[in-house]
């Protein structure tokens, strides 16, 4: 399994533009199709929403790749 750890700034990044800014895709538009395909898991559980919330400490999978979502302490 592919692992990417994403450092957070700020209090949250949206699913879409967090697989965009990982490079899973090359566009927030493509990331919501990925989404409304039910082909993204968070801490394990399909999501459907596509501008969902990601805090520090959650997990987002995609097939076998692993983003885990990391607190920058910068």
């Amino acid at each position: 399994m592919q692992k990417i750890e994403f450092r957070l700034q700020g209090e949250y990044v949206e699913l879409n533009q967090l697989l965009k800014l990982t490079g899973v895709c090359d566009s927030g538009g493509a990331g919501k199709k990925l989404v409304a395909d039910g082909a993204v898991r968070v801490d394990g559980k399909v999501e459907l929403r596509k501008t969902n919330k990601i805090r520090a400490g959650q997990v987002v999978t995609l097939g076998d790749l692993r983003i885990e979502v990391k607190e920058d302490k910068a």
